[in-house]
């Protein structure tokens, strides 16, 4: 095995462990590829998932293949970086070495944990079979799934309950709900039109339904509310002040109001995964992993966190939000302190976020950007956030098929990954 220069890995060069090839994981990779560093990255899938575009698969949007890309693909031209696959079990920080469900043993000189984050149900995990949420590819194609299977079902003759078939309720008014809810509505507004004989799918009934006073509250007034009317015009009926209660087979119960469907998508909360509890420290905010300026865990030596799972506070001390370009940047930072630490000796200025827009895509022609100062809306958001999302995606070959796929929908209205390939069970995750 040659390393940086052509030269022989040599076993004697630091190990830097790295948990989780997403954004954050997969710059750190990057920025310590070909130095006299080894490196292992560890994921329990063998793909790298563009989160973002997640809901475009459970959609019918995109095909999973354009939204995943394989892990040892993306880093298989660094000699000095190994893939493995599998699940982190236990974590000895003392030791300095993981323990992973294969019963592979792995030691390390530096570890990095950048393992994301999971759909919260505010603890109503019994919701979680009845209303997916979209964070992985197994909950997008279950999602589209039970989409087109209510159309299905509803075309059916003497279907009894067509109406609430025909019913789809979206939990959350964030940036997900808000992109879930209007990527369903055009789905059955443009693209099914002429699917179906004894429906109309354009008059199906798209619900966003959130706790608070408004939708997109990490938003400016006037984004939200030019969000509001680019839903209205797809025909979402949005309902605010409207605490869940309850979810079942038959529909939800919020605000103290039944609400008869038959597909309920979860869209109202993010929590970290179980890091805290792996490296044996106390839960920061959210129930992240509490970390100082330069991302070390607080009180373990040679440990550092990032992305979803991380509490790193901002200039103003709040915790920066779990977004892809905070990951993204805290990975870029990370593995160029790594870099310089162990090859020069040479420590790190703490890390600053910069942030480049807070965005939400509502629609054709219908997006938003927050850059803080500035505010962008309507089309040249909208060609602003397709710009930005096909340069993020970590392939050429995914940017080619993205693109395409994009201006075929863009052209047409039509939806080429319109398939059920996953058993429509309801009341079963």
């Amino acid at each position: 095995m040659s390393g940086p220069e052509g030269h022989a890995v040599d076993p004697a060069w630091p190990h830097v462990v790295i948990i989780g090839a997403g954004f954050g994981g997969l710059a750190v990779a990057k920025r310590l590829a070909r130095a006299p560093v080894r490196v292992t990255v560890v994921d329990r899938n063998n793909y790298h998932l563009f989160v973002p575009l997640l809901y475009q698969v459970a959609t019918a949007a995109l095909s999973p293949a354009d939204v995943a890309e394989p892990i040892r693909h993306v880093l298989g031209r660094f000699p000095n970086i190994r893939v493995v696959l599998g699940e982190v079990a236990q974590i000895d920080t003392g030791a300095r070495r993981i323990g992973l469900s294969t019963g592979e043993t792995l030691s390390y000189d530096r570890l990095v944990v950048a393992t994301g984050s999971t759909s919260s149900y505010f603890g109503h995990d019994e919701w979680r079979s009845v209303a997916p949420a979209c964070k992985s590819i197994e909950e997008a194609r279950l999602i589209r799934s039970r989409v087109l299977g209510a159309f299905e079902e509803a075309e059916r003759d003497g279907a009894a309950d067509r109406e609430a078939l025909m019913t789809f309720v979206i939990v959350g008014g964030g940036p997900t709900g808000v992109e879930l809810a209007g990527s369903v509505a055009e789905l059955a507004r443009y693209t099914l039109t002429s699917d179906f004989r004894r429906i109309r799918p354009e008059a199906a009934k798209i619900i966003l339904v959130e706790a608070g006073p408004r939708i997109l509250a990490a938003f400016p007034d006037s984004l939200a509310d030019y969000a509001e009317r680019a839903l209205g015009r797809l025909g979402v009926e949005i309902m605010t002040n409207m605490p869940v209660e309850t979810i079942t087979e038959e529909g939800l119960t919020a605000g103290g109001r039944f609400i008869p469907a038959r597909t309920v998508l979860w869209g109202a909360g993010v929590a970290p995964t179980g890091a805290a509890a792996l490296l044996g420290v106390k839960p920061g905010p959210g129930g992240r992993v509490a970390v100082k300026p330069d991302l070390s865990v607080e009180g373990l030596e040679g440990v550092y966190a990032l992305g979803d799972v991380a509490a790193c506070p901002d200039e103003a001390g709040k915790p920066l939000p779990g977004l892809a370009q905070v990951a993204q940047q805290q990975g870029d930072y990370l593995g160029k302190a790594l870099r310089d630490l162990l090859t020069r000796g040479r420590s790190a200025p703490p890390f600053r976020f910069h942030n480049r827009g807070n965005a939400a895509i509502i629609g054709r022609h219908a997006a938003i950007f927050d850059f803080g100062r500035y505010r962008l809306k309507g089309y040249p958001a909208w060609m602003l956030w397709a710009i930005v999302h096909v340069v993020l995606l970590v392939s050429f070959a995914q940017r080619i098929r993205v693109s395409l796929q994009w201006l075929w929908r863009y052209l047409t209205y039509r939806r080429g990954a319109r398939i059920i390939t996953t058993p429509v069970v309801r009341g079963s995750g």
